[in-house]
Order: C-alpha cells, then structure tokens, then sequence
C-alpha cells in the first residue's frame, strides 16, 4: 500500500465518527441512519446516503474500513480523487438499488396474498416489534423483515472499491487474514462474488445484504471496465 490518499482518509474519519456519535443513541433512533425498503413508513430520502456510514458493530466497521485503508489509496491515485468519490458512492447506490430491488420482489410475492389490513399493521407497528426481538408468524413475518429491516454500512461502496482494485490489479497478491494465504485480487474476487451469489440465492449467512454486496462489485466492475474503460495495472 502507498501513502494514505486525501479521499480515503477523510471516509475513513468520517465513518469513525459516525460509528462513536451514534454508538450511545438508542436503537430506534440510531436506525433511522439506516435504509429502509421505500414502502415501510420509516424510509427517509436521506438513507440513500446516510447507510453507507451505518455500520451494525465494531467488527463491521473493522472490516470495511480495513478494507478501504489498505486497498482504496491504490485505486484513488490510479482514478483520481474525483473518480474515486464518484466509485465510492455510485458503488454505494448500486448495493442499495439491487438489494432493494431483491426486496421489492418478494414482497409483490408476500403482499399478494395477505388482506390490505394486515400490510398496514405490519407497516405502522412491525419495526418496535422487531426491535423488541419478537416477529410476527408466518407470512406476516416475513412481510415485517421486507418492509421494516433495513441494511447499513459502507460494505456495498467498499466491495465496489474492492472489486475496482481487482480489475485494475488483477495479478497483485493480496493476503488474507484468515487463512493467512496470499491470494492474487482476481480470485479474491472471483470467490467474494460466487460466495455472494451462492449466499443471495440460498439464504445462507441470513443478516447479511449479500445482493448490496454484488450490486457494489458490479458497478465498481462496470465503472471501472466500460464507463472509464481502463486498462488492467501488471
């Protein structure tokens, strides 16, 4: 890694600080930062954005932001800093965009068949019972984790990042943290990308937005490959 460029380090800050200021807030404030489907009546236009700065614990934090020191300073001095930026957030946008598009699907497949009555209990009161730690049974349950669990964290911008670095430095080696193994970044890649595919489509490691994920890793791809057209870095 070369020296820490101007954008990475002030996301960097910026998500720090995000993370300490809302760490003592409650719950049901705090998660007002995060993005809602755009049906539940606790979507704010705001989210869009404010999510990428969310991050559920210490760990989720550790791991993105770990991410962007030692791979983002690479790709920002090869794109610029505006380029860069403009990765970071269309990357961000794009998890947001499939995730909730994802979404959308399976609640047209859940709303379909419930009365009208049910969705709008389960759109005024769903989010306190889930933030109790109850849930509804059933359909019903599963109409409350569309419309009222949400996504946060700056993962979708930093996998476009991460998949950006790929592309542009398919050959570099890069080493894991577990197993401790260098890799080259294109089968890192590659691996994140089945990994997430094959999670998104099973439901396995629920709790984690897998299709933000890919959404980020193919704008990132997109950006990097056919909008800017740049060449691979040996």
């Amino acid at each position: 890694m070369g020296r820490l460029t101007d954008v990475v380090k002030n996301l960097l800050i910026i998500n720090v600080i995000v993370f300490v200021g809302t760490m003592a807030l409650p719950d049901s404030i705090k998660s007002m930062g995060n993005m809602f489907f755009p049906l539940s009546e606790n979507f704010k236009p705001y989210q869009i954005i404010s999510n990428m700065f969310m991050h559920a614990d210490f760990q989720h934090l550790l791991f993105n932001m770990m991410t962007l020191f030692f791979l983002g300073p690479l790709v920002e001095q090869v794109l610029g800093a505006k380029r860069f930026l403009q990765l970071y957030f269309l990357s961000g946008f794009g998890a947001v965009i499939l995730h909730m598009g994802i979404k959308w699907f399976e609640y047209q497949a859940i709303a379909t068949g419930l009365d009208p009555v049910e969705i709008s209990t389960v759109t005024s009161e769903g989010l306190a019972i889930l933030n109790s730690g109850r849930n509804y049974r059933g359909e019903l349950g599963e109409l409350n984790y569309v419309l009222n669990g949400s996504i946060l964290g700056a993962s979708g911008a930093v996998y476009g990042v991460l998949i950006a670095f790929a592309t542009l430095f398919p050959n570099m080696k890069l080493m894991l943290l577990i197993p401790p193994i260098p890799i080259k970044a294109k089968f890192l890649a590659i691996g994140l990308i089945a990994l997430g595919l094959f999670s998104g489509v099973t439901g396995f490691q629920q709790g984690i937005a897998h299709w933000g994920h890919l959404g980020g890793a193919i704008v990132g791809f997109i950006m990097i490959k056919f909008i800017w057209k740049m060449q691979s870095l040996r």
